[in-house]
């Protein structure tokens, strides 16, 4: 069957409609096109990028001076705040510890503002195709690098006993995985453990597993579930244990962010794809 992204009309890119207000969520990658938040101090475990939709973005890393941009990207685990008056963005997340940090494009390398038109063009070009695309998708998770960064990003190569323990998380990351369990499982000591974690991951192993469990939650948020029930059903403990680390990760209230997303469609696709690259 033909890809029914090939050769479809392309709606305006200077704003989301509630046509074009999109998530597409892979294992390791997340593209959102829709509402940006109030401009809180927050923080997330995956390389962060974003493009202007219809205003310029406006952007302060830890703490620093706000600059202004239509690109900006924020390392894994460093503090910021993002605003626009246009209200929309695009955004792509990409999970570090899949990637090669030493060999990525320059635009994935930067911490703050960027110059790069190309890269923003691109972007706007692959939301325009899903939002042209509504429901019938022919994407698979190996077709995002290529659609958004115009090649496979190179993968991190990891110690398999690691490896295996990031598997399990990711797989579920509402089980309660205690780094005591995963260093036996691991087969090394608990001290030890912790060090080749952080060394092959690039975080600790409290964070990456925090972050993983928070960002289970995008797979939620257009949904009518009672909050309680996603925060159990995602591994938190309670509704106050819920609320801090969505806010912390997020910058937002969990409420605000289902209130926001009520219009968002959640594209969990994994058929064949018949996609061509952009």
């Amino acid at each position: 069957m033909p890809s029914p992204l090939r050769n479809s009309p392309a709606p305006s890119t200077r704003r989301c409609s509630s046509s074009e207000r999109v998530m597409w969520i892979t294992a390791d990658r997340v593209f959102y096109a829709g509402l940006l938040g109030e401009p809180t101090m927050h923080t997330k475990g995956a390389i962060v990028l974003y493009v202007s939709v219809e205003a310029p973005l406006r952007i302060r890393i830890n703490g620093g001076e706000w600059q202004t941009t239509d690109v900006a990207v924020v390392q894994p685990y460093v503090p910021y705040q993002i605003a626009t008056e246009g209200r929309h963005v695009l955004n792509i997340l990409v999970e570090p510890e899949t990637v090669d940090m030493a060999r990525l494009p320059d635009v994935l390398c930067a911490n703050g503002p960027v110059e790069a038109p190309e890269f923003a063009a691109r972007v706007k070009q692959v939301h325009a195709q899903l939002a042209a695309a509504g429901r019938e998708l022919d994407v698979q998770p190996t077709d995002f690098d290529v659609m958004f960064f115009g090649e496979s990003l190179p993968v991190r190569q990891l110690d398999a006993r690691i490896a295996n323990v990031l598997e399990r998380i990711k797989s579920d990351p509402s089980a309660q995985a205690a780094a005591e369990a995963c260093a036996a499982e691991a087969k090394l000591s608990f001290s030890r453990f912790l060090h080749l974690f952080k060394e092959e991951v690039g975080a600790p192993f409290r964070s990456f597993r925090t972050w993983k469990r928070a960002r289970s939650l995008l797979h939620h948020v257009n949904s009518d579930s009672n909050l309680v029930y996603v925060a159990l059903d995602i591994g938190y403990p309670d509704s106050t244990h819920f609320s801090h680390s969505i806010r912390q990760t997020y910058g937002l209230k969990p409420r605000d962010i289902f209130a926001g997303s009520r219009k968002l469609r959640i594209i969990h696709a994994t058929a064949p794809s018949g996609l061509i690259p952009v």
